[in-house]
């Protein structure tokens, strides 16, 4: 009888210790179970096709006539999007003559066809190299040559930037298609005509018989220190991990996805979009994100499931408000990027809404989610990830760039609660791939003999602090990038952009806060070319060129010589100290309107923009 009491009471007093020490140790080990029965289907899925391709046919066997992809009211079901890739994967396939292994670039906006387009890659056994639809001239030329691509799929209202660029493009003997039935340039040629001609019959797997876990699927392009886009190579497996990403947050399989995110990027694609195949939910598409469109999409659609980035949560707080700010259905916003106070002003004001904050880069072999709900942190560190996937937080010198090591030339550990550079091991279970046709760049974002002789680790370029419960906190980023409404910026692509107008001698690219704002927006400290003026109307035509919104420096700043170390680094840490705000700074200002150009700054513009009466 005594021993069945003491039974009795260890399983009381048991669970009763371990919460008083760890109260986060049922959610930590129920997170761990979930972790475990998706891996454990991931490798049944992928014995059966060693691609995200496999989860989309098996949804359509399971559920041909569930909506799949809903786009400005028309609606397609998982039976017609597996129809309308085959015959596209035909027409490339005959009429295109692409095969298994080559790169196909796709420069395009959200719309269902670049699904089509993705599922008759992955069905063809070909690699997709997602553009970002905001680049031109230079850039383009760019990542068509990193990916090796021979084929250019373009919309119709990107015609202009294709054109741009067409003489380069058939010197390079890259064949362009253009998505649309007419024919006006020269070299351009039509693809949607064939399309609707072709038949829509399933295609031989044997098309893509060489497809393995550990080749290619995607090229997502990332902005690094060279200023020019880099291409990461994404590997089957390493979009089905991302695909998991849902089902690891809890999206069940009647949920109803909202995705306005770009399709070329990573949380749109990868997290989003494939998320969506892997849990055979519905996903709302939009060509992009609307502020005054969100929330009746939402109710008009019954959405339950939201992607966010930082901004756009800020976005959507500094809306007016409503009495039917809490009128829907959301039930879970996953993302990342999103402000501590931001945070808790979504969920005082927008209701009851788990925000599923994520933490990861397209490249990168570690990521966290906070699968807890703690506001302002990016993850929760979890026993069962430290194991399969290890990872470090090491000190960093921020004025050398580079990290610390002891006398045995080791990197040092942070404790916890200091802040530290993110390092993940790469090993079998947590490769890094690297960036196709830079070898440089691949070599740079890895740091050998870490913590012990020979090993090799991922360089996240992320500061990040973990506290004594295993949250994880977002701190800094190193190196000569900036983010801005969710995209990274390359200050050096932004230097080169501006050392092209005439005027400009020197340039110094940085990103300053906004209060109220993520990230940093950009700035430029210029120095001029002798006895010139600064051309305002030249430098703003130039950046409305080549760069894209969100990598036009917002503000200029004049000076007579650009503060450098004494092997001639260009300094940024004192002028992103002072920003832009014309009460300490003589030098001469400049801001950015949108409907005048440069316009010099002023002090009313400066509180207007710190008080939130100017929208960037």
């Amino acid at each position: 009888m005594l021993s069945i009491f003491n039974i009795l009471a260890g399983l009381v007093i048991v669970p009763l210790f371990l919460y008083i020490r760890n109260p986060y140790f049922f959610c930590d080990l129920s997170y761990a179970f979930r972790a475990m029965r998706c891996v454990i289907r991931m490798l049944r899925k992928q014995k059966l096709c060693p691609s995200i391709l496999g989860c989309f046919l098996e949804k359509v066997e399971m559920h041909p006539h569930k909506p799949f992809i809903v786009f400005e009211d028309t609606s397609y079901s998982y039976s017609q999007a597996d129809k309308q890739s085959n015959k596209i994967a035909r027409v490339l396939s005959t009429h295109v003559q692409v095969k298994e292994g080559d790169a196909i670039a796709l420069f395009m906006g959200n719309e269902p066809l670049y699904i089509w387009i993705c599922l008759a890659l992955a069905k063809l056994g070909c690699i997709a190299s997602l553009l970002n639809s905001n680049i031109r001239s230079k850039s383009l030329l760019h990542c068509l040559s990193c990916c090796d691509a021979k084929v250019l799929i373009a919309a119709e209202d990107l015609r202009g930037a294709v054109e741009e660029v067409m003489p380069a493009l058939r010197q390079q003997g890259v064949r362009v298609f253009i998505l649309s039935d007419d024919r006006d340039s020269e070299g351009l040629e039509g693809l949607r005509d064939q399309i609707q001609q072709a038949s829509d019959q399933p295609l031989s797997p044997q098309l893509r018989a060489n497809t393995t876990l550990k080749g290619p699927a995607l090229y997502i392009y990332t902005s690094g220190t060279t200023g020019l886009p880099k291409a990461a190579l994404v590997t089957h497996e390493r979009v089905m991990h991302a695909a998991l990403m849902f089902s690891l947050s809890n999206v069940r399989a009647d949920d109803v996805l909202y995705l306005y995110l770009p399709l070329y990027h990573t949380s749109g694609f990868l997290m989003g979009l494939c998320g969506a195949m892997e849990t055979g939910i519905t996903v709302i598409l939009k060509r992009k994100f609307s502020t005054s469109q969100f929330w009746n999409d939402c109710r008009k659609h019954n959405v339950t499931v939201i992607q966010y980035i930082g901004e756009i949560m800020r976005y959507l707080c500094n809306t007016a408000q409503s009495s039917s700010d809490r009128d829907h259905k959301v039930r879970m916003a996953i993302g990342n990027g999103i402000r501590a106070d931001t945070w808790s002003e979504f969920l005082q004001r927008f209701g009851d809404v788990r925000i599923c904050e994520c933490y990861g880069a397209t490249e990168g072999n570690i990521g966290f989610i906070n699968y807890i709900g703690k506001v302002g942190a990016i993850g929760k560190e979890n026993f069962l990830q430290r194991m399969a996937t290890p990872y470090a937080l090491i000190k960093y010198d921020t004025e050398k760039e580079e990290p610390v090591r002891d006398s045995r030339g080791f990197c040092v550990e942070v404790p916890k609660g200091e802040t530290g550079l993110l390092v993940g091991k790469i090993c079998s279970r947590s490769p890094f791939k690297g960036y196709a046709k830079n070898k440089q760049q691949t070599e740079r974002k890895k740091l050998q003999d870490v913590l012990v002789k020979g090993d090799v680790y991922f360089n996240s370029g992320d500061l990040l602090k973990i506290d004594h419960q295993g949250f994880v906190y977002f701190q800094d980023r190193i190196g000569d990038t900036y983010r801005w409404k969710g995209e990274n910026v390359a200050t050096t692509e932004v230097s080169d952009c501006l050392l092209a107008v005439d005027c400009v001698e020197e340039a110094n690219v940085y990103g300053v806060k906004v209060p109220g704002h993520e990230g940093r927006i950009g700035m430029a400290a210029l120095t001029l070319k002798e006895g010139v003026d600064f051309d305002s109307s030249a430098t703003y035509q130039q950046v409305k060129s080549y760069l894209p919104g969100y990598a036009r420096p917002q503000f200029i700043r004049i000076q007579d010589a650009l503060m450098v170390t004494g092997t001639f680094k260009q300094m940024k840490c004192g002028l992103v100290e002072e920003g832009f705000n014309p009460g300490i700074i003589t030098d001469p200002l400049y801001y950015l309107d949108n409907s005048k150009g440069y316009v010099p700054m002023t002090q009313d513009l400066f509180n207007s923009i710190t008080e939130g009466r100017i929208r960037l």
